[in-house]
């Protein structure tokens, strides 16, 4: 990955974070939107933060390691924006704004995962070559 595309990735998974702490925001005052808004705030961050540091990645494994947290982190904000979303089915801002993030999450998810098979692909390629 380049580094425009690479910096295009983290505004959109700071982007994403964002939006799903706005999410948080407009949720009504129930204990267990507290929780899951909590839950939300931290794994919708932490794919932001563990590209920074997949970039940063001192080896392959490293990167890859990173890549597959991000995508972890990912698949655990979908699953808090689903229980946001069933929990509040009846607030229809609530129910649109979860479907677009977790629309988005699923498009995020896939680039992760494209990104590890190519990445793990390269490291095989450079192990033969050596």
């Amino acid at each position: 990955m380049n580094s425009y595309s690479s910096e295009i990735l983290l505004k959109r998974l700071t982007k994403y974070a964002i939006d799903c702490q706005k999410l948080t925001i407009i949720l009504p005052r129930k204990d267990f939107n507290h929780i899951y808004g909590n839950q939300l705030i931290r794994s919708s961050s932490s794919p932001a933060a563990n590209y920074i540091e997949a970039i940063e990645a001192s080896t392959g494994k490293e990167f890859i390691h990173k890549l597959k947290t991000c995508r972890k982190e990912t698949k655990e904000s979908i699953y808090w924006i689903g229980l946001v979303k069933e929990s509040n089915k009846n607030i229809d801002i609530t129910r649109k704004e979860s479907e677009r993030l977790i629309s988005e999450g699923a498009e995020l998810l896939k680039i992760f995962s494209s990104s590890v098979i190519t990445a793990e692909r390269n490291q095989k390629i450079n192990k033969l070559k050596k």
